[in-house]
């Protein structure tokens, strides 16, 4: 039977009604999509903290919201062996819960409420994720389905038995113990809990002060919910001690309100029963909240508007998280891009610095020029050094591409080095951080990645040929045209690479000597075909194409860090922290 058809409240029919549920609606499905994948401290509370937070705006807060006039769920909930099986027994004459000394007794919800009241609660207006269970009184014993669930996975149902013991417009359920020793129980527990309009809190002269009841009390208190206290067991002697006690500790934690009911300590009969005079102000309290429509609905809506605001500050600490994450991922971000800002700036000042002249270019260019008298050839007369090296780069092309290949190697090497200091300083960096620690897990990007040496030799391939583009178009002109092609492309090629290389700062002793003068060859040899301004422009390019090549290459090593950071939280930070203006403003009108 669908609830719905049957008992529609007139709660659920205004219009501000239908914007209240369409906010905790898109509320509900934010929260349920928002991530936190960072693992940031306190993480992992935020993340129990929102599932609890979507798991009771789908048990209570939305059925609730739609149905204000719904009758009132009474969770009767406590310590392991505070008795509350025993009292729900008590509170309708015969037993229905399982009730003993083996721990947990309470394996399965069972929740009691009066045949008239049986169409809001067969379906799935509260608790929709646990199915239904029929249950029934057989010769004044327990239901069969409670006692059978005796597995230790999670209980996926609640056993609904129809008892006209219990008033209408009040259902009672029995819940597993706070603190059992099974944890699917204790989730259930809080699960249950927070679904209740008015808790029935079961605890023991011995076990009033327990830590893990007072924590759950205290979130009773943060949402305003309706508190009845049973002090079960109490010896006689110590009653009116122990309550003065419980009671002024209820008002020091703003739970002063709450009804106290004193059990004391009684023998059971032989169906494990209290006499029934034992339990009577708690069902006379209970009968009389029932009774009272306009009461019940004050209840629910007080404990509605409670768990709002609660809801609220919860919602408050997903947008602080979120943030948080998203602040933690760019840090992480920073490091990985200033590390390799670092290793491209360092490539390029090994461009600048003649660092390149050394080694094999210095000796290939050497090769490729010729020996000194070339150079005193060039300065005595620029003609005749034209014309020697025309004919030095016509008959001889090889020299010209060993440079290029000697440049390819040293620059390659450049710049695979800096590539493998910056992976080694982002993976120290990171796994410095908690967050980055997990984002990298056991894999190591302390290095290049693989085929990255071979990324950098096609790209500094394609450099090298675009240079020889630009002497191509620069020598477009009919003037400079027979000049170029008398020297060859590559020879002027090689020579526009070792002017890009020539600042001198790097270089020491014979080095300066022997590389600067190599590089004034080059230079000379340019200006001779192009002349001195555009020699300067077709160097600027040059740098500027092989500074864009590198930050190109080295952007895509450090996006092997970056890709790890995918850290959409799902929902804007901004939404969520829309959504918790909203329920307040929601709580404030309802």
């Amino acid at each position: 039977m669908n609830w719905h058809d049957d008992a529609v409240s007139s709660h659920e029919t205004g219009p501000g009604a239908a914007t209240g549920v369409a906010l905790l609606e898109a509320v509900r499905q934010d929260l349920g999509a928002l991530r936190l994948p960072l693992a940031l401290p306190g993480t992992d509370q935020t993340r129990l903290d929102l599932r609890r937070a979507v798991a009771q705006l789908d048990d209570y807060v939305l059925p609730r919201f739609r149905s204000l006039d719904a009758p009132l769920l009474a969770v009767v909930g406590g310590s392991t062996g505070a008795g509350k099986s025993t009292l729900v027994n008590a509170l309708v004459g015969h037993p229905v819960t399982r009730a003993g000394a083996i721990r947990p007794t309470t394996r399965q919800p069972i929740l009691l409420h009066h045949p008239a009241d049986a169409a809001w609660f067969e379906g799935q207006r509260v608790l929709p994720a646990l199915g239904r269970i029929r249950g029934a009184v057989v010769d004044g014993r327990a239901p069969a389905p409670a006692d059978a669930a005796l597995d230790s996975g999670p209980v996926t149902s609640l056993v609904l038995i129809s008892d006209s013991a219990v008033p209408p417009g009040i259902a009672l359920l029995d819940a597993p113990d706070v603190d059992s020793i099974s944890e699917n129980n204790r989730q259930l527990a809080g699960q249950l809990l927070a679904a209740a309009d008015l808790w029935v809190f079961v605890t023991t002269a011995n076990r009033y002060a327990d830590a893990v009841p007072w924590r759950l009390l205290l979130d009773a208190a943060s949402r305003d919910i309706m508190v009845a206290v049973v002090l079960d067991r109490v010896p006689p002697a110590a009653e009116s001690e122990v309550s003065e006690d419980l009671q002024a500790m209820l008002s020091r934690e703003g739970l002063g309100a709450a009804q106290l009911f004193v059990v004391p300590e009684l023998p059971l009969d032989a169906a494990g029963m209290l006499p029934a005079e034992a339990a009577g102000p708690l069902r006379l309290w209970l009968g009389k909240l029932a009774g009272d429509a306009a009461g019940r609905a004050r209840i629910a809506r007080r404990t509605l508007n409670g768990t709002l605001l609660a809801l609220a500050h919860r919602v408050d600490a997903a947008e602080q998280a979120l943030s948080e994450q998203q602040h933690a991922a760019e840090v992480l971000a920073a490091d990985a891009r200033s590390a390799y800002d670092d290793a491209v700036a360092r490539i390029l000042e090994a461009t600048r610095d003649g660092a390149l002249l050394r080694g094999e270019v210095l000796a290939r260019w050497q090769d490729f020029v010729g020996t000194g008298e070339f150079f005193r050839a060039m300065e005595q007369n620029i003609g005749r050094f034209r014309d020697r090296a025309g004919a030095f780069f016509r008959g001889e092309p090889a020299p010209a591409v060993r440079v290029e290949t000697a440049i390819e190697t040293g620059l390659q090497a450049v710049i695979l080095d800096q590539a493998a200091k910056a992976a080694e300083q982002t993976d120290q960096r990171w796994r410095s951080d908690p967050a980055g620690r997990q984002v990298l897990g056991t894999d190591d990007l302390s290095g290049a990645s693989e085929g990255f040496a071979d990324a950098v030799a096609a790209e500094i391939r394609a450099w090298q040929g675009s240079l020889m583009e630009l002497i191509r178009t620069e020598g477009q002109g009919k003037r400079t045209q027979a000049r170029w092609l008398s020297f060859g492309i590559n020879g002027l090629g090689a020579a526009l690479m070792i002017v890009v290389f020539s600042m001198t700062a790097g270089l020491t002793g014979l080095e300066i000597g022997v590389a600067g003068g190599t590089a004034v060859v080059g230079q000379r040899l340019l200006e001779a075909v192009f002349g001195e301004d555009a020699v300067r422009r077709l160097a600027r390019t040059a740098r500027e194409d092989l500074h864009l090549r590198c930050q190109g290459l080295l952007a895509a090593e450090c996006q092997r860090f970056l890709t790890r950071l995918e850290v959409d939280g799902g929902v804007p930070p901004s939404a969520i922290a829309g959504h918790a203006a909203a329920l307040r403003r929601l709580a404030a009108t309802s």
